[in-house]
């Protein structure tokens, strides 16, 4: 009898090979060859029971109705050895799963290692993920708490391809075009403490407990062979559905998104299509910017002064002139004495669409606030002292960043009003490969390709 007929009805518990002391199996040819993620539509699912579904032809986190609570960590990989990245990306995938379900991380029975060994087979269960092997159970804060919606997106920075001039892993060949280098951007402050990263993860849930536990478990899988890069914790308030949240500025933000209920726009603009590699079709591109925005100027600037700067009225979110938030932009609008009504430098207009010949991003931005600390203003007055260290966590996905962000934020970097009062002060830019079927991992695509 084979070790998996012994196996009887326990084999929806054999999981992916998890981090601790398996690299000799994980450089194994686990999963090698398997087709792409075949499963529906994630986006396209209800959510039932407070719960966002993991599996699906693209990754959770990015079509998913904006969670009230992110945590996003970047990690930098320490590990010169392939195969125990892919154990650390099995983990991860396993590990994710049981998360999206309200479970917690549970480790294999030393029988339950040995079956896995010997068969190199990896198996999902549709109602109970695989558990993982670690070295203690789950931490244990987000026990009794529900899923709250958590979804899980993973980025790859171009470090994963080759970093410091070497090919780490193999992979370099396997580098999209699209995953450029950003340019330094005008006024760009970048910090390298909050900038850059491998790997990315963005957590996002509507329990910011669930959010940092599922960070905080995968960092525990990942064990030695990652050192978190940076950290951003973000938050957005509630509102009734077909609503657009306000950012602390006070206007609402994201109200020209294209419509992620619409595939053809979605096709266009977010998800990667034949023109990428296979492992990044059905995925797309995330470049995260932290925003710090300098809100005692802001504080102090006149309400009209507020709405030529953005190009909105503040209550309604409508165009200037108008009276509808979703009106269309008019921008050739013009007032009394012939000046444009939505200023030439108003941020509406450099991000509109029709300023980029067309081209559109998917926001998904989150406020945060991380109390204050010392900084000297890029404006007049010039202010120097104590302040809020709060602002945007912008956070955008496109089918390529160099038609998408770059193209659009370029000239806003020269022009916008609203430069008197941001300062783009971190971020990175990611690869998040197409989605996961049960019983891939996370990126094997990609390294399955190599």
């Amino acid at each position: 009898m084979s070790a998996r007929e012994n196996g009887g009805s326990r084999s929806s518990r054999r999981g992916f090979l998890a981090a601790a002391g398996f690299a000799a199996v994980a450089g194994s040819s686990l999963g090698a060859g398997a087709a792409p993620a075949r499963a529906s539509d994630p986006a396209a699912a209800a959510s039932q029971g407070g719960q966002e579904p993991f599996w699906g032809r693209h990754q959770g986190g990015i079509a998913t109705p904006p969670q009230s609570h992110t945590y996003f960590a970047a990690f930098d990989l320490v590990t010169a050895e392939r195969g125990a990245v892919v154990a650390m990306l099995q983990a991860w995938t396993a590990a994710a799963a049981r998360m999206a379900k309200g479970l917690p991380i549970e480790a294999f029975e030393e029988t339950e290692i040995a079956y896995a060994a010997e068969t190199g087979t990896v198996t999902t269960s549709d109602d109970e993920p695989a558990p993982v092997k670690v070295a203690a159970a789950d931490s244990g804060e987000a026990e009794g708490l529900p899923a709250a919606r958590l979804s899980l997106t993973f980025g790859f920075g171009a470090g994963i391809f080759i970093k410091d001039g070497k090919d780490r892993y193999g992979l370099a060949a396997r580098r999209p075009a699209a995953l450029v280098d950003l340019p330094r951007f005008v006024g760009d402050q970048l910090v390298e403490a909050h900038s850059g990263g491998d790997l990315s993860v963005q957590a996002c849930a509507d329990d910011p407990q669930v959010a940092f536990h599922a960070v905080r478990q995968l960092a525990r899988l990942a064990g030695d062979r990652v050192q978190l890069r940076w950290a951003q914790t973000g938050f957005l308030p509630p509102v009734p559905a077909k609503h657009t949240p306000r950012n602390l500025m006070g206007f609402k933000d994201g109200t020209n998104n294209p419509p992620v209920t619409d595939p053809a726009a979605m096709d266009k603009f977010v998800w990667v299509g034949g023109e990428g590699p296979d492992w990044m079709r059905g995925g797309s591109y995330l470049v995260a910017r932290r925003i710090r925005i300098a809100l005692e100027h802001w504080d102090r600037t006149k309400l009209a002064f507020q709405e030529q700067t953005v190009g909105r009225h503040k209550h309604s979110g409508a165009p200037l002139g108008g009276k509808d938030e979703f009106e269309p932009l008019d921008l050739t609008a013009a007032d009394k004495d012939g000046n444009p009504v939505i200023a030439e430098n108003a941020h509406v207009r450099l991000a509109a669409a029709a300023s980029h010949g067309g081209a559109q991003i998917l926001r998904r931005g989150y406020s945060y606030n991380d109390g204050a600390s010392f900084t000297a203003e890029r404006w007049p007055p010039w202010r120097q002292g104590m302040e809020y260290d709060a602002g945007l966590f912008f956070l955008c996905y496109q089918r390529d960043p160099r038609t998408g962000f770059i193209k659009i934020f370029e000239p806003m970097a020269k022009l916008d009003m609203m430069n008197q009062f941001v300062t783009h002060v971190g971020g990175g830019i990611f690869a998040c490969p197409g989605g996961v079927a049960r019983g891939e991992y996370i990126g094997e695509r990609l390294f399955a390709g190599a």
